[in-house]
């Protein structure tokens, strides 16, 4: 039995072992929730992380090298030492650029299943 701080931070999670005990009877003209909704929900989900992990290793590295050959050196002549620099500039912002596009995505993402759960 846990005591203390550790039971009331696992009850505050939702899981106490007399929660095991209980039988709740469903409720009239309700369905019990099926286990595909769930598994759609986590193969979206990892289909999300696993677009922008692509987005975060192609994007920096790509213009990170486009913006060095062709803007930088290319088109405003700059010596190699500073198209290093910029290009580096460049990449860092595209770092977060693409971050925060997947914390914007990942945030709607949550909450339309929230609101779809609460739904239900």
């Amino acid at each position: 039995m846990l005591r203390g701080k550790a039971r009331l931070n696992v009850e505050w999670l939702g899981y106490s072992p007399g929660l095991l005990l209980e039988h709740k009877p469903l409720l009239a003209g309700r369905t019990p929730r099926s286990p595909r909704g769930n598994e759609s929900s986590l193969a979206s989900t990892l289909k999300t992380l696993l677009f922008f992990t692509a987005l975060m290793i192609t994007v920096p590295i790509g213009l990170y090298f486009a913006t060095k050959s062709y803007i930088f050196e290319g088109a405003f002549g700059m010596s190699n030492r500073d198209s290093y620099f910029y290009a580096a500039i460049v990449a860092v912002v595209a770092v977060h650029v693409v971050l925060a596009l997947f914390v914007y995505v990942a945030w709607n993402e949550g909450s339309r299943q929230w609101r779809e759960g609460k739904q239900d």
